[in-house]
């Protein structure tokens, strides 16, 4: 393949990776990021006009991934790929000139190859990856050695895309996969929470809790109802001291703070990636992740629906698709009033009583995620990930020393983004002990 060979050559030799035009401002712990960071990214010459493939690119994630990508990176390549020309058509004029449609059926390995043919990078964001039973994109772009980067939120799917680590070894092709806003940026928060707890205390880190919430689907459409649906046919694998527990899904409800400008909402129990990948690879014992939405009959709907309909049906690809198809014009509406702003709340627990807390939150689910998935992409592109197949924490997938940029790219347009912090810090009414003493 003309480009990505001579790309990978090029990012493992060259020192400088890319420089970002307006200095960044502040650090990742700041409660504003919309300044901390250059609204453009300047690559080398030699990746400048890097060729970047976003599969579901007419989709909300895919979309608004192709959106960041064309507004960081002007001069980066951007084709929109889809089946739909009409909606690629629309999308390609919102990019601009720099873009173009590429009419592709994934499901198809010789219509993948053809799109992959002078692609530097593809984005796989065509959901949802829950009942998946392979990983066709990933292996044409291991076939066309392509790099890689998925948005993937099941457990399932991505263990399968982690078994062909070795195939993009030996292809010479850095992939991620779970690269999105959560999972992806809540596992790199998980990261630099256990190791600043790892230099900075005695403790050892034992306990690590994600928490996420978004207001409705937060405007991300179908394919995340599609997502939350079928999520609530599979038990939820948590670890509890380094044994590993199953539970009902959408389950053990808390009332979690999210602070300033979302404050306390309840969550519930999922199956998500990031609590195995995090207890594997950040070696924390203990590991779960909860999800509620709002308003707050959604969550009474989604505990019911596990109560009520068989575990088959949640899991059947194409009934959970009519189910969507029933309920999105009546979520459509509900989202119009609810808004879409979403929040993610990581907690890490030591040994020693030490106790941290990152929080990433956003007025929009939809541009965000196309931040954070950008921000994954620019990572490979600047070189920070190896050949093989990784988990957004895994040093492989993003270096240690380039976490802070990610995170701050995926941050921007954040009403409040902190990290590494007592949660009395971070808490819309902390409690008082005395003496000014918060917990």
């Amino acid at each position: 393949m003309a480009g990505a060979s001579s790309v990978y050559m090029h990012l493992k030799s060259r020192v400088s990776l890319c420089n970002v035009t307006a200095a960044v401002t502040s650090s990742p712990s700041s409660s504003s990021a919309e300044a901390q960071i250059g609204s453009r990214v300047q690559l080398p010459e030699k990746t400048r006009n890097s060729r970047v493939l976003v599969l579901g690119g007419t989709g909300r994630v895919g979309g608004s991934t192709a959106i960041a990508l064309s507004k960081l990176c002007p001069d980066l390549q951007i084709l929109v790929g889809g089946r739909n020309r009409e909606k690629g058509a629309n999308m390609v004029a919102t990019l601009g000139g720099n873009s173009e449609f590429s009419e592709v059926n994934i499901d198809n390995v010789k219509s993948l190859e053809a799109a992959l043919k002078d692609v530097d990078l593809v984005v796989h964001a065509a959901g949802p990856f829950q009942q998946a039973e392979k990983c066709t994109v990933l292996e044409a772009a291991l076939q066309t050695k392509t790099a890689y980067v998925d948005v993937c939120d099941d457990t399932a799917y991505s263990l399968r895309a982690k078994s062909f680590n070795s195939r993009a070894l030996a292809a010479n092709v850095p992939a991620i996969t779970t690269g999105g806003i959560y999972p992806g940026v809540s596992n790199v928060m998980a990261a630099e929470l256990v190791r600043a707890a790892r230099s900075e205390s005695k403790g050892k880190p034992e306990r690590l809790r994600f928490y996420y919430y978004t207001a409705g689907t937060g405007g991300a459409g179908p394919t995340i109802l599609a997502t939350s649906f079928l999520l609530l046919g599979e038990e939820v694998v948590a670890f509890n001291k380094g044994e590993k527990i199953k539970l009902k899904p959408y389950s053990g409800m808390l009332m979690i703070d999210f602070g300033k400008g979302i404050g306390k909402k309840d969550v519930y129990l999922l199956n998500l990636p990031e609590v195995r990948s995090t207890h594997e690879v950040l070696g924390v014992p203990t590991v779960s992740a909860r999800f509620g939405t709002s308003p707050f009959f959604w969550n009474w709907g989604m505990a019911a629906m596990t109560s009520l309909l068989p575990a088959e049906l949640l899991r059947d690809r194409s009934k959970v698709q009519q189910m969507v198809d029933l309920f999105d014009p009546v979520v459509r509406r509900v989202d119009s009033i609810a808004g879409e702003r979403v929040s993610m709340r990581v907690d890490l627990e030591c040994s020693d009583g030490r106790n941290t807390v990152g929080i990433f939150s956003h007025k929009r689910l939809s541009v965000s995620v196309g931040n954070a998935t950008a921000a994954f992409v620019l990572a490979i592109l600047e070189g920070s990930t190896k050949p093989g197949v990784w988990f957004p924490e895994e040093t492989e997938g993003v270096a240690i020393e380039a976490r802070e940029l990610l995170l701050e790219r995926a941050a921007r347009g954040t009403f409040n983004f902190v990290m590494n912090k007592p949660s009395w810090m971070v808490e819309t009414n902390p409690k008082e002990l005395g003496l000014g003493i918060y917990v």
